[in-house]
């Protein structure tokens, strides 16, 4: 008769199977799935972040200058990111929530015909021959219209993202999807892109895995009927089981018991939307405490920081960091502890200097260009 799986068990397995040993940029996309994008630079964007500790020598913006390499779109899944063109061709053909009407649907056919006839287009060059104008955002500001029309386009699989241009989506146009009618392959797709979550955010509690399924309305809102078998099924064909009152499910074939425990000597800082703390269910299950991501809060409402990097130390997520770059020269953390005990530890300390000297290489300063403030910033 085996053991009962224990938390410790579970925290450990959450660990072993996202930080795997660094390996080449196009392996860690294809092992990981997908990654989830954030526009904010603190210090470096989250892409990057969750890249440079399962991508050996990776430096701040490879992902970028390589994307056109790597056989990947930027696209969205259950948040916006970068996935595997295997994985995205099961979204598509996508149809959006919104019809769009006949004049919208001319305009974007306009759009489409000249982006076909440059190959390439910067969303300024579509504006400057349209003259689209603005219109009134989400959050009731002014926004450009071709730019919110690029995007819808892109949504709905007309667009594909070719490269950046310094931070700016320069588009290219994609062939028509083939339509998907057949049920039997709709509902292989949907399980298809269940077990991708699965595979990045397990072990899950069976309430974070239902509202990953939930979430698939961004990546295939036309199969949103398709969800709740999907997720039945998954409960149904998944290795799960039951740890302190709460359903836990992961990837067939893998043993949560038996998974290898991390240095207990080296920290990670990681991005706010890593797959290890991504679930903030998850996060106060495994480390008991809550993490808070804080950087759309009123600074004075804050009580972590702008973009608090949680901080794991072996097998533990002990406290976070808020990390800056100073000067574009240098590289300023300041630390802070769910328990200030962590703060008089003195291996804990050593290790988090190597991680910083890591980072800072990582933004190509001198690994001697990073400091530690031993006081959080208030």
């Amino acid at each position: 008769m085996t053991s009962p799986l224990t938390l410790e068990q579970l925290r450990r397995h959450a660990l072993a199977r996202s930080l795997f040993a660094p390996t080449t940029l196009a392996q860690a996309l294809q092992l990981l799935a997908f990654v989830q994008a954030d526009p904010l630079r603190a210090p470096a964007r989250a892409q990057d972040l969750t890249l440079r500790h399962r991508v050996a020598d990776y430096l701040a913006g490879d992902l970028e200058r390589q994307y056109a390499t790597l056989g990947i779109e930027e696209d969205f899944f259950v948040n916006y990111g970068f996935v595997g063109r295997a994985h995205h061709a099961l979204m598509h053909p996508r149809k959006a929530h919104r019809r769009w009407s006949p004049a919208r649907r001319a305009k974007a056919d306009a759009v489409l015909a000249f982006v076909r006839e440059r190959g390439e287009v910067h969303p300024r060059e579509v504006d400057a021959h349209f003259d689209h104008g603005k219109i009134v955002n989400w959050f009731g500001g002014s926004s450009n219209a071709t730019t919110e029309l690029l995007d819808a386009m892109h949504y709905r699989g007309l667009l594909r993202v070719a490269r950046r241009d310094a931070g700016t989506r320069v588009y290219a146009a994609r062939e028509p999807w083939p339509v998907v009618g057949d049920k039997a392959e709709i509902a292989t797709r949907m399980d298809a892109m269940v077990d991708i979550i699965v595979a990045k955010y397990a072990p899950l509690p069976a309430v974070t895995l239902g509202q990953l399924v939930r979430r698939l309305q961004l990546a295939a809102p036309q199969w949103a009927a398709e969800r709740a078998r999907a997720l039945a099924h998954a409960k149904q064909r998944l290795p799960h089981a039951q740890v302190d009152g709460i359903d836990w499910y992961w990837p067939g074939g893998e043993e949560p018991a038996s998974m290898r425990a991390l240095p207990d000597n080296r920290v990670w800082l990681l991005a706010p939307f890593d797959p290890v703390v991504w679930d903030r269910r998850r996060f106060e299950l495994l480390w008991g405490w809550t993490y808070k991501f804080e950087a759309y809060t009123p600074a004075a409402r804050r009580t972590m920081g702008h973009y608090a990097l949680p901080l794991l130390f072996g097998d533990r997520v002990v406290g976070w960091a808020n990390a800056a770059l100073v000067d574009k020269q240098r590289l300023e953390a300041h630390v802070g502890f769910a328990d200030k005990a962590w703060a008089r530890d003195k291996a804990l300390a050593s290790a988090f200097d190597e991680e910083l000297a890591r980072m800072a290489e990582f933004q190509q300063l001198d690994r001697d260009a990073a400091t530690r403030i031993k006081r959080p910033r208030k």
